[in-house]
């Protein structure tokens, strides 16, 4: 037989002579932190055990009320079940600690982790390096998002965040806030009514098909570093799934040619990527089943420079990193006529609004062709 749920208020005598008003919940609840049950909340209200005037009796009668209106709140929520004595607890948690955790489980890609870091660093300097679960509140989330606005960049004293760090700064946090909101560890969503920062315009730079055959006849003093590259421009696969890309993942059939079947790292879905066979080319000697593709090629300083040699020796003046390559094949492929939505699905685009960005270049170069013809 379940037992009838309910929650007293009474009063505990002080040795200073007040009275200390408590919760008395029945049955017991459970304090997940001490692993113990108790039966009585301390509310921290007190009142005057003999009020000697008017003022004292005003008080008790006000801090009655607020005391009765604990207890109903808590009694709605013991009876519906629902009741989590540990979110006051909650409340006191380290919130830069939570997100210092969450930045370390994205350490598998270096910039989604890069982006979570510098978003950490001005959270810090935000909240001066002390902030808990219980100030994260819906004022306290809009102030982060004018202080992104308005503080100097970490890299230079003399220029602001640009737009588009700013907006991904920001949705760092928003996805921080909501993750701890489906632990729970968050009452209600503060973030959930408060706009996102605009992203601004994002300017992708990309070889032309000229210049991609120019560093495709160029040699380079990396070879894997280049036939990763020139697979990039021919397949528009990301770095991140580039450098973890196995002989078990490239397959090929009479019907469909070469393909790679791999989950995205950055999306986690699960992708079937039809390559050209100039693209498998790139490949280089087929190895066993559990070998890297491009082995030997990782990120790191000396690598950026290597690449950077490459194109300058290529005769290309562009700031070219190795993800405009496959900025390079989503532009090239839009530009050759094939339709945005094989493109989006070529690139593993979750929505076709990240593909449309590139339609914007295209745009750019029609009217740079139409200009051409002048009487």
């Amino acid at each position: 037989m379940e037992r009838t749920r309910s929650v007293k208020l009474r009063e505990k005598a002080l040795a200073d002579g007040r009275l200390s008003l408590y919760l008395d919940y029945y049955p017991a609840i459970y304090i997940p932190e001490t692993g113990k049950e108790t039966r009585r909340e301390f509310l921290k209200i007190y009142l005057y055990d003999k009020p000697s005037n008017s003022a004292q009796k005003e008080y008790n009668r006000i801090s009655k009320a607020k005391a009765e209106s604990i207890r109903s709140e808590r009694e709605i929520q013991f009876i519906n079940q629902n009741f989590d004595f540990a979110d006051r607890l909650n409340s006191k948690r380290d919130f830069l600690a939570y997100f210092k955790q969450q930045m370390i489980k994205r350490n598998k890609s270096k910039g989604n982790y890069d982006n979570w870091y510098g978003t950490y660093k001005y959270l810090l300097l935000y909240t001066r390096g002390k902030c808990i679960f219980g100030q994260v509140d819906e004022k306290f989330c809009e102030g982060f998002k004018t202080f992104l606005a308005t503080v100097k960049s970490r890299k230079s004293e003399h220029s602001r965040l640009s737009e588009n760090t700013k907006y991904t700064y920001f949705n760092k946090f928003r996805a921080c806030v909501r993750d701890a909101f489906m632990e729970k560890l968050f009452a209600v969503n503060p973030i959930l009514r408060v706009k996102g920062v605009p992203q601004g315009e994002s300017h992708r730079e990309f070889l032309t098909l000229e210049e991609l055959k120019a560093v495709y006849q160029t040699e380079c003093e990396h070879p894997v570093l280049k036939r990763a590259a020139i697979f990039s421009a021919l397949s528009g696969l990301r770095w991140s799934d580039m450098i973890k890309l196995t002989w078990k993942e490239v397959q090929h059939s009479e019907m469909d040619g070469y393909f790679i079947r791999f989950t995205q790292q950055k999306t986690k879905g699960a992708e079937t990527l039809h390559i050209s066979d100039q693209a498998f080319e790139q490949m280089g000697e087929r190895e066993d089943d559990k070998e890297r593709v491009f082995k030997g090629l990782k990120y790191s300083a000396h690598t950026n420079l290597q690449l950077a040699r490459w194109i300058m020796n290529a005769g290309i003046t562009k700031k070219i990193t190795f993800h405009c390559f496959r900025h390079t094949y989503a532009t090239l492929q839009l530009t050759l006529g094939t339709d945005i939505y094989t493109v989006s699905k070529l690139l593993g685009h979750r929505h076709l609004k990240t593909t449309e960005i590139y339609t914007k270049v295209i745009d750019k170069k029609k009217m740079e062709a139409a200009s051409r013809i002048k009487l």
